[in-house]
């Protein structure tokens, strides 16, 4: 079992503040109700960043670095960035770093999955993993956390919960995709949560020596 990520930390003198790299408010609120009440999560509208960040990086590591320094650079603030991606086994790891665009310009979740569906058509290996990694920028230092969940890919999109490829990913040990599982569920198990855990961990030893 991963550790508890509803401690409130008896360490911090102060609320802490971090930008949070993104205005998906589905991303946010599944980071936000990981992490203890002493940090206070910014998106980047709030931060008065309204422009697009290019993520023109080959790795996850490479976006969410990008992401992370574009914001620290413009504000000052403490921040930190992830890049998810979905990879297929049978498709060599793609959509990976172009999970969100697969099906192209504009972004859109539905037709992003629609392609998976077609282009895994007929195909018997069905593997396929969940990765995220958060950059984490404090203090003008740079920290790397991952986070990996291995799965399946369903023969057909099921699920109303989620966002994203989670209807069509059905992890390791279980029979149900991500859309399927409650918030909670989801939240103790997957790949944003894994690495969000490993964030959290991190900052509570930070600031308890501090």
């Amino acid at each position: 079992m991963y550790p508890s990520l509803n401690y409130v930390s008896t360490f911090y003198k102060m609320k802490t503040k971090l930008v949070f790299a993104t205005n998906n408010m589905h991303k946010l609120r599944e980071v936000q109700a990981m992490m203890p009440a002493d940090i206070e999560l910014i998106t980047l509208r709030e931060a008065g960043i309204e422009e697009d960040i290019i993520e023109s990086g080959s790795t996850f590591n490479e976006n969410a670095l990008i992401k992370a320094q574009f914001v620290y650079n413009k504000t000052g603030i403490n921040c930190f960035a992830d890049d998810s991606g979905l990879m297929i086994e049978a498709l060599n790891n793609a959509p990976g770093v172009y999970s969100a665009r697969y099906a192209g310009e504009p972004k859109d979740d539905v037709k992003n999955l629609q392609l998976v569906l077609k282009n895994m058509s007929g195909i018997e290996n069905r593997g396929a993993k969940f990765n995220t990694t958060i950059a984490l920028i404090l203090d003008g230092k740079k920290y790397f956390f991952e986070g990996i969940v291995e799965g399946n890919i369903g023969l057909l999109a099921q699920g109303d919960s989620g966002f994203g490829y989670d209807p069509i990913f059905v992890p390791v040990d279980y029979d149900i995709t991500y859309a399927q599982m409650s918030d909670s569920q989801k939240n103790s198990m997957s790949h944003r949560a894994k690495a969000v855990s490993k964030l959290i961990d991190f900052l509570h030893q930070h600031f308890s020596h501090n």
